[in-house]
């Protein structure tokens, strides 16, 4: 938390002057009421003393006024909300390993399926976009608000062929780019999902410090476990091919970048992963002031304070 005007919370120092002066006023009230009785006959004068009830009221007083104090400093705190500029391209691979069933029922379905539950978590006013790969980008949809393009292209999604990572970041890349408003970069963030080494185009490494230079996070997924397989026709026969998820390379992707790297092993992981990311994902801090609830809570107590004394001593302090 902090305050637009911290000079004003000085007036907090009045807080310990107003509990000095309380204290001298209550010894006066008690060397006054000793004055016209003897101690040893005050029990039986005045039988029902108020005790801690006596204080109450002014206990409430002192929060209030500190409250109203802090109210006078204009307090404020800070928020993470949705950039209305913001755009996330989803870039999701589709290659042959997408057809291992470590990931029940297969990793291609569980990605599709947390991909669509992404873009119902994502917050309306940011836009999305996607980018579908193999050994080549199969399909690219520019960041916008309407869903339903990147919606109906993951609900399309086919496993076939290698991985070209660094191209499927390129042309993320090129689509964040395009979302720029007058010359300037939108606030970006790519969110790419993959079950194995790169084989096909570019380096993606060399994509990652570009990203990095444009300020743009790359958050990603490794999907599947190391026992993952898939069978692979050669000209020998069928044969039953390994395919572990390159966890090295996406956490490098993402620690280049400042994003964050992530690993799902199974179907409820990556919904989780992706719901995460659907909340977290293209928002921005923002500044938002308080200076009301303090008040009101200030207010409230000194209500409060001095309803307690009504009710107890007919009077206010």
């Amino acid at each position: 938390m902090s305050f637009q005007s911290p000079l004003l919370l000085l007036t907090l120092l009045a807080l310990p002057v107003a509990m000095l002066l309380y204290r001298a006023h209550s010894r006066r009230a008690e060397r006054a009421a000793a004055a016209f009785a003897n101690p040893a006959l005050l029990a039986s004068v005045a039988p029902h003393r108020p005790g801690w009830r006596r204080h109450a009221p002014y206990g409430l007083y002192a929060v209030a006024l500190a409250g109203l104090a802090l109210a006078l400093a204009r307090p404020e705190i800070t928020v993470a909300v949705p950039d209305e500029r913001a755009s996330i391209v989803l870039a999701t691979d589709v290659s042959g390993s997408m057809q291992a069933a470590d990931v029940p029922p297969s990793r291609l379905v569980a990605a599709r399926e947390a991909g669509l539950e992404f873009l119902d978590g994502v917050p309306g006013e940011v836009r999305v976009g996607a980018v579908i790969f193999n050994h080549a980008v199969q399909t690219t949809e520019p960041p916008a608000t309407d869903r339903s393009p990147v919606r109906a292209a993951l609900e399309q999604l086919r496993s076939s062929g290698g991985t070209a990572t660094g191209d499927a970041l390129a042309t993320s890349l090129g689509l964040v780019r395009e979302t720029g408003t007058r010359g300037r970069p939108a606030p970006a963030a790519i969110v790419l999902l993959s079950d194995g080494a790169s084989t096909h185009g570019r380096d993606p490494l060399p994509l990652a410090d570009e990203a990095a230079r444009l300020k743009v996070p790359i958050y990603t997924v490794a999907l599947g476990t190391d026992g993952g397989t898939i069978q692979v026709e050669t000209p020998t026969g069928v044969q039953t091919r390994s395919v572990p998820p390159d966890r090295e390379t996406l956490r490098s992707l993402a620690e280049r970048t400042g994003g964050r790297y992530f690993e799902a092993a199974d179907r409820s992981e990556l919904s989780e992963v992706y719901e995460r990311l659907g909340s977290q994902v293209a928002k921005r801090d923002e500044p938002r002031e308080i200076t009301a609830g303090f008040a009101g809570a200030g207010v409230l107590l000194l209500l409060g304070g001095a309803a307690l004394s009504l009710h107890w001593f007919r009077r206010l302090p």
